[in-house]
Order: structure tokens, then sequence, then C-alpha cells
């Protein structure tokens, strides 16, 4: 048996910056009605032709194998997870594979939205345990701002979500005091509906049937989301994950010394830092710069923490994640 550990991390986020007073131009919205409820204060949208969920991940993915001394070719596996693929089928990984001239390892994708990075980094963390695979590549990248609705419709999703990627190179760890101690996965379907875009789906409405009605009030293939529900039931399973992994380790709150929650909204980050009493130097928010990047969310901000020292060797780091399914996750990293 094997510990896992991150050997490279990288991100990338487009150029382009979208600020809300940006958004108030097209949006009957304004700069404080946004912060209060978000704590966001502008966002990165690709330009068409410039970027995609999956040349993001490429140049994250790009820099993470630079820093982790990984040659490309001692890559055995790829799992890429994002809710915003470039096609709806093939998923992203196998085009990951192709663009960064890896072997013809195994691609998996992951569709589990705001908590995906953690479930990716699981599945990883498992192969590489069992011994199966001694490099892996765990992409998140998400390109949300082409399927928004940006009208003041769509305001209280809209000026949310921005687009990023951030990745990972997990690596065998011999000395079992080190790497990935343990990951917690959960999810409770019968929310699903509570955060979803219904469609085009193959149950119900698929892109021909859109067509076929040409309905300018059909709002199905826009992100819907119960605001009020998710974040009280974020706050309530963000604590009980990062407890639980707290207690598989038998480590304390006073253990902890950096916390990545993933962006969803700072006012959730703000609820559990003050719940577990942590400081603002054991909790690392970004969403201010760039919104809530889904499934890049927690690799984005993993990597700038790493980047400016504030995750040292020999630090517990926890990351911990909310979304759609609902599903939710921790993971307890010893660096």
């Amino acid at each position: 048996m094997y510990h896992s550990k991150i050997a490279g991390l990288g991100y990338y986020v487009p150029e382009n910056v979208v600020t809300n007073d940006d958004l108030s131009k097209i949006i009957d919205t304004n700069d404080e009605w946004i912060q209060e409820r978000t704590g966001i204060q502008e966002r990165r949208h690709i330009i068409r032709g410039e970027d995609t969920t999956t040349s993001m991940g490429v140049k994250a993915a790009e820099i993470a194998i630079k820093r982790s001394g990984v040659a490309k070719e001692d890559i055995d596996f790829v799992v890429f997870a994002t809710l915003s693929p470039d096609y709806y089928f093939p998923g992203p990984g196998v085009l990951v594979q192709r663009d960064l001239g890896l072997r013809t390892v195994g691609a998996l994708d992951v569709r589990n939205q705001c908590s995906g990075f953690i479930y990716a980094l699981s599945v990883a963390d498992q192969y590489i345990k069992t011994g199966m695979y001694k490099n892996i590549l765990v992409i998140g990248s998400e390109v949300h701002s082409t399927g928004l609705d940006m009208t003041t419709r769509g305001r209280g999703v809209s000026v949310i979500f921005g687009d990023g990627a951030g990745a990972a190179v997990l690596s065998r760890e011999e000395d079992l005091t080190k790497g990935i101690l343990s990951t917690h996965l959960h999810s409770e379907g019968q929310h699903a509906e509570e955060l979803i875009v219904k469609a085009p789906g193959m149950g119900g409405r698929w892109v021909t049937d859109i067509l076929a009605d040409n309905n300018p009030d059909d709002e199905s293939y826009f992100p819907y989301m119960n605001g009020q529900f998710v974040f009280k039931n974020a706050v309530v399973r963000f604590s009980e994950v990062i407890n639980e992994g707290l207690q598989a380790n038998n480590l304390q709150v006073s253990d902890i010394d950096m916390l990545i929650p993933h962006q969803a909204n700072l006012r959730i980050s703000q609820f559990i830092q003050k719940k577990f009493n942590l400081t603002d130097d054991q909790v690392y928010n970004n969403i201010q710069k760039y919104g809530n990047t889904t499934a890049a969310s927690i690799p984005i901000a993993l990597t700038e923490a790493w980047e400016k020292g504030k995750i040292k060797s020999g630090d517990t780091v926890v990351l911990a994640a909310f979304g759609s399914g609902f599903t939710w996750g921790s993971a307890i990293i010893k660096w």
C-alpha cells in the first residue's frame, strides 16, 4: 500500500477580466448587490476561439507537470473533472491525452460539478494506493461564460460563475505519514433538481426538442439554482465532511494549517471559517477574483496558496467541496 502526494500544481485563467461593473452594463445589477451576496468582485471569461475547457486544462497541466519533475511519458493515467466539456462526447480527458502528447494511457472524465476535483483526486488516490499507477494527472477545468443567461432574467446565477482551470500531478509516496491521508465522498440525489441544467439531456429535452419548439422563454438549458436551499445545505455538509476527515485521521481542528474550500460563495467560506474558529491565515479564498469556477476552483486556489508560500512541508491541508447533485467531499493531506 502506498500514499499519493501532490508532486506538482498549476492553474490557468483567461486574460479577459469581467468586473461587476462590466456586468451591470448588460444586466440589471450592480457591484454592491453582487459583493453583498457572493463576495465576488470580478471573474474571468474566455474569448471564443481562444480558450476551451480542454485547452485551459492543458495549459494548467503543463505547468503542473513541469513543476512535478515527472516526464510526460511517465504519466500513467488522466482524470478530468468538468461540467462543461468541449463536446457532449467524447469527454475532455482523451483530448488532453492527445494535446499533451501522452502515451495511450487511460483517460477518465468526472462529472461531479463543484465537488468534481475532490472526486477526481479521490479516484486518482485509490489507483496510486493500490499500486496500479505511479503518476496521475488530475485536472479541473470549466467554461461557464458561454452557457449562462447573460440577461437580467439570469442574474441570480450568471454573476457567480467564471472560467478557469487547475491541475495536479499525483505521484506515489512510500512514506505513509505524508500525502493524501484520506478522502470522503457523499451524495444526496433527492435534491438534484435544486441546482441543475436540465437540457439538453437524453432523458428529457434534447437538442432536437429545443430547436423544434424554438421557444424564447425556454430556460431549461440555462443553469437553475435554488440559492437559499443550496446555501443552507452547503454550510451543513461542509462542516460534516471536514469533521469526518479530521476524525478519520485522529486530528483536531487546531491541527488544520490550511483549509481550501470550494469557492462557491464567500459567505459560505466565511460561515465555515467562523464555525471552526479558523484565522484568515488558515483559510484561502480567491472567489473575489475568479468567481465560482466549479471543478476548477479548488485546484486554482490550492495552487495560488502554495505559490504564495501559505502551504509548507509538514502542513495539514484540508480540501472540502459541496455542489450540484447534491455531492460533497473532503480530502486530508499531509504536505
